[in-house]
């Protein structure tokens, strides 16, 4: 006979077997991490040549980013749903499969239409991994751990993008094709789908100190899932946090290769290089010594860990907002200027992220992820991209009115929409964590009440 836990994809351990399965499931989970942010970068790093070979504007590349994005955010509450009740490890192997041959697929896009439908699929997929991994990491580490742990899985962020932008530039100019690296950047992802189809999964609620009660999926209905979490005061205030960092974050993805190009003349695998060490480097540097520093002040409060991040990305603004009124020969002071800045916005996610755990019941974390990234990448990270485009596009056109040339104009006008969008959206995102600091201590007080009351 099938017991509930071997339906669900769990199986009873200790908390020693479970202490010793934790640093394997997350070098796993570090792993699918790394390559989901590989695939998500490609299309921003051959965004000149697919713009040339489909002559499309600056809004329609942003557009591309968006599409994704809102998919990406929208299918992600029914798979979070679906990971509160079902082995999050099968959920997060088959959407490694479909993301992975669609990235591959995306490869033989014939026009702008086919392309953008593929990296629609390949949102769908995503939308399938982060709500379960995030409910995975919080039962594998108890609270006072999970800064550190959360900044160890979000290591795939920095190091997806570095090996991204350090490698598809080169792989296109060799094949002489932008589409030669989609179809190389699927292997990986089989590959690493294999390993969740025979991880062992946590006991949900494992890391909690009433979580000798919790039980496994499948045997327990939680009513009202989504109204439940939207009723945390402190996920309101985290939802603001995103909303700014995504802003940001999708706009300075999508556009600081074309920003190496056409400002400062870079060449496409010169321009993927500097924006590898820009926005890839500084997030391992941010992650590990955010983690480290937001576990140190968990010890105190919960506040505090939140605190960190607040006070480290108002930080961010003034420098971001200066490094892009740097003139184009200034591309040293640049990359010091805003490299520096956007290490301090990592700090944002080691900040964040544990606060969803905290203030959440274990079995309605993976909703609660799903809520908060939609909420996020539908007001953040989808329209980033495309505010930036547009303002682009609209900069680009008042300066040829000016009588720049061209090339010129398309250079001032990115550059004046970045300067816009980042400062603004870093500093919605200090203000979301100032407020959630002052709340996250009493909804993880009644939290953990809940929990004990079961």
């Amino acid at each position: 006979m099938t017991t509930g836990h071997q339906r669900d994809g769990f199986l009873p351990t200790g908390q020693g077997a479970q202490a010793s399965n934790a640093g394997r499931v997350l070098l796993l989970l570090f792993a699918a991490n790394t390559f989901n942010f590989y695939d998500r970068a490609i299309p921003a790093i051959l965004a000149e040549p697919i713009k040339v070979e489909f002559a499309l504007s600056d809004l329609q590349i942003g557009i591309l980013a968006a599409a994704f994005t809102v998919v990406y955010a929208l299918c992600g509450l029914p798979l979070g749903r679906l990971a509160d009740r079902w082995s999050r490890a099968r959920i997060m192997g088959w959407g490694i499969v479909a993301w992975s041959i669609l990235t591959a697929a995306s490869g033989a896009a014939w026009n702008y239409w086919s392309l953008l439908l593929l990296r629609i699929g390949v949102g769908v997929g995503e939308a399938s991994y982060a709500p379960a991994a995030n409910s995975t990491i919080a039962d594998l580490y108890p609270a006072e751990r999970r800064a550190r742990a959360f900044g160890l899985f979000q290591l795939g962020l920095p190091v997806g993008l570095i090996l991204a932008y350090f490698s598809v530039g080169a792989v296109a100019e060799a094949f002489d094709s932008w589409r030669a690296p989609f179809v190389l950047a699927a292997i990986p992802g089989l590959l690493i789908a294999i390993g969740f189809f025979r991880v062992r999964e946590p006991r949900r609620g494992a890391s909690e100190p009433a979580a000798t009660g919790s039980a496994p999926a499948g045997q327990e209905r939680v009513d009202r899932p989504f109204r439940r979490v939207v009723a945390v005061p402190t996920m309101w205030w985290l939802i603001v946090a995103g909303i700014g960092a995504n802003l940001a974050a999708y706009s300075v993805n999508t556009f600081t290769v074309p920003l190496f190009q056409r400002y400062f003349g870079a060449s496409l695998t010169g321009a993927a290089v500097l924006t590898g060490v820009v926005v890839g480097v500084t997030g391992l540097v941010g992650l590990v010594v955010g983690g480290r520093l937001s576990d140190r002040a968990a010890r105190r409060s919960p506040g505090a860990r939140v605190l960190v991040g607040a006070v480290a990305t108002l930080v961010s603004v003034p420098l971001t907002l200066l490094a892009l009124t740097v003139g184009p020969e200034a591309t040293g002071t640049f990359v010091l200027l805003f490299g520096v800045g956007w290490l301090l916005q990592y700090l944002y996610y080691t900040a964040a992220y544990p606060a969803v755990a905290d203030v959440v019941p274990p079995r309605l974390r993976a909703t609660a992820t799903a809520v908060f990234f939609a909420a996020f990448y539908l007001l953040g990270g989808a329209i980033g991209p495309v505010i930036a485009g547009a303002l682009s596009d609209s900069f680009a056109a008042a300066a040829l009115a000016a009588g720049a040339g061209q090339a010129e104009a398309a250079a001032e006008g990115l550059r004046q929409a970045l300067a816009v969008i980042v400062p603004i959206s870093m500093a919605i995102t200090a203000v979301g964590l100032f407020l959630a600091a002052g709340t996250v201590g009493g909804d993880r007080e009644r939290m953990r009440a809940a929990t004990v009351a079961g």
